[in-house]
């Protein structure tokens, strides 16, 4: 199995391209705010295999490269989701994985109920990692629920996994099938 070539949107200041170039081909990351571009671009300067372009991830320009890995840490929400899926998607080769760590709005009695009942082992984990309010980069508040999200995410991305993590935060994964090619997806066995 060859080494993954991986597309961090959203890469803030490089920590996680900085810890996946060892095991990638290639780490690109995508971060639209320039003073986060550049403090990720010195944390990789001296990684050969990996490098930041200074870009909102619509316009981002792959040229004809496509990726094995395309991952969102706390970025999706900053987008439109629909069409940042969409996009995702299509730089995706066949068979290679979209992970999303996101942060979804409380919208419903239970999401507010849910993050309550997260909220002691939220702040008991921050203080652990002695977590910091500013964290170096823009921030932006959640606009679409868990519910929301989830339901783009089946309509857009057809199979994909997205279940609830703890305070406002949800995972989703979606392995793009083998059989898709240039955004066509093969009839299924009769």
């Amino acid at each position: 199995m060859r080494a993954p070539d991986v597309l961090d949107v959203g890469c803030g200041e490089g920590l996680l391209l900085q810890r996946l170039a060892p095991l990638c081909a290639t780490v690109t990351g995508i971060e639209p705010d320039p003073g986060a571009a550049e403090r990720a671009s010195a944390r990789v300067q001296h990684t050969p295999n990996a490098s930041v372009t200074t870009s909102d991830f619509l316009a981002f320009d792959a040229g004809d490269r496509l990726f094995d890995v395309i991952t969102f840490v706390a970025a999706l929400h900053h987008m439109d989701t629909r069409s940042s899926l969409a996009k995702a998607r299509a730089l995706l080769r066949p068979g290679g994985k979209l992970l999303v760590v996101g942060l979804a709005a409380n919208r419903t009695f239970a999401d507010w109920v849910l993050s309550a009942f997260a909220l002691p082992w939220v702040r008991l984990g921050s203080m652990l990692h002695r977590e910091s309010r500013d964290i170096g980069v823009p921030t932006a508040e959640s606009t679409e629920s868990v519910a929301e999200i989830r339901a783009i995410a089946h309509e857009s991305l057809p199979g994909a996994q997205l279940r609830r993590g703890l305070y406002y935060r949800y995972m989703l994964s979606w392995t793009k099938p083998t059989a898709e090619a240039d955004g066509a997806v093969a009839d299924p066995p009769r």
